[in-house]
């Protein structure tokens, strides 16, 4: 039996990558075939949480796939159905943006567009400061597209950053799931997310 195939796009909320580095192992001990792709941010910026060579290498590793950062290097996953379905874990709120307005300018958006266009599901994970604030708007726009789910988010720290939101990426793998199926995972809002 062939592996569902998952492209799974980063976007530059650069204190989340631990965790999403994780949530896609575990979808590689699932079973899943996995196509790493970054945003340009992610793939020209060095951070003080991870320079962009060593996110790369994580990619390379975790996946044994390259890694596509490319426009010309993701447009034809629609076009010859490459893929089951699209993850972009993390997305941050210019990225939120974009897509709630048309806009498909980096390698982790154009994937998805490009993808969207085969009725196929697209995952997204929030992460950003402002999802009760600016991004508010974006984020109920993008709940109501077609064929496009959010893995359950909530405010992380919601008395130091109270506009905040952010993805609990240990659900991943269940949301992706619940989306192949054509379904969202409930509860998709959670409370404080934060460890105490």
């Amino acid at each position: 039996m062939s592996k569902t195939r998952v492209g799974f796009a980063l976007t530059g909320s650069y204190c989340t990558f631990q965790r999403v580095f994780h949530a896609m192992e575990q979808l590689m001990e699932e079973g899943y075939a996995i196509t790493p792709i970054v945003s340009f941010a992610v793939r020209d910026n060095d951070t003080r949480f991870f320079p962009a060579k060593a996110v790369k290498e994580t990619l390379m590793r975790i996946t044994g796939q390259e890694v596509l950062d490319t426009l010309q290097a993701v447009e034809p996953i629609g076009p010859r159905k490459l893929l089951d379905a699209y993850v972009i874990a993390p997305m941050t709120g210019a990225s939120l943006g974009k897509m709630a307005h048309g806009i498909f300018d980096t390698p982790a958006l154009l994937g998805a567009k490009s993808h969207l266009r085969n009725g196929r599901p697209v995952l997204i994970a929030p992460s950003t400061n402002d999802g009760l604030g600016a991004s508010a708007e974006n984020i109920g726009k993008i709940l109501g597209m077609r064929n496009v789910y959010f893995v359950p988010y909530g405010q992380d720290d919601p008395v130091g950053k109270p506009r905040s939101l952010v993805a609990d990426f240990d659900k991943l793998p269940a949301a992706l799931s619940a989306a192949l199926a054509g379904a969202q995972l409930q509860p998709m809002l959670y409370g404080n997310l934060k460890k105490t």
